[in-house]
C-alpha cells in the first residue's frame, strides 16, 4: 500500500518541460549527430526541391530516390551507419537536380 501512495504521490509532481536538444555543430561528431544533420541537410534540400516540382511529382521522385539509395548502400543494410547513407544519398540527388534547375534557370 506504501509503494502505491509513493507513486501515486509521484504522479502528481510537477515534471520539468522537457530538455532542449543540445546545440549540435553539423556535420556532427557521433553517429547519433551526423545522422541529425544528414536529416536536417535533406529536409533543407527537399523543401526547396518541393517548391519547384510541386506536391505529385515529389512523391514520384521519393519513390524512385529511395529505391536508388537503399539499393545502392544495400551492403550497409543493418548498420548503424545505414540510415545516415541513405538519407545522404537523397540530398545528394535532391541537389544535383536543384543545381540543374538553376543552371537552367541562369541565361
Amino acid at each position: 500500500m506504501r509503494q502505491l501512495l509513493i507513486l501515486g504521490a509521484l504522479a502528481v509532481v510537477p515534471q520539468p518541460a522537457a530538455a532542449q536538444p543540445a546545440q549540435i555543430q553539423c556535420p556532427g561528431a557521433t553517429t547519433p549527430q551526423m545522422r541529425y544533420c544528414a536529416e536536417k541537410s535533406w529536409e533543407q534540400s527537399d523543401a526547396q526541391l518541393r517548391q519547384k516540382v510541386g506536391t505529385r511529382l515529389m512523391e514520384q521522385w521519393h519513390e524512385a530516390t529511395k529505391a536508388l539509395c537503399s539499393h545502392a548502400y544495400a551492403p550497409y543494410k543493418g548498420g548503424a551507419i545505414y540510415p545516415q547513407m541513405v538519407v545522404g544519398c537523397d540530398d545528394r540527388l535532391n541537389r544535383a537536380l536543384l543545381k540543374e534547375f538553376r543552371r537552367r534557370a541562369s541565361p
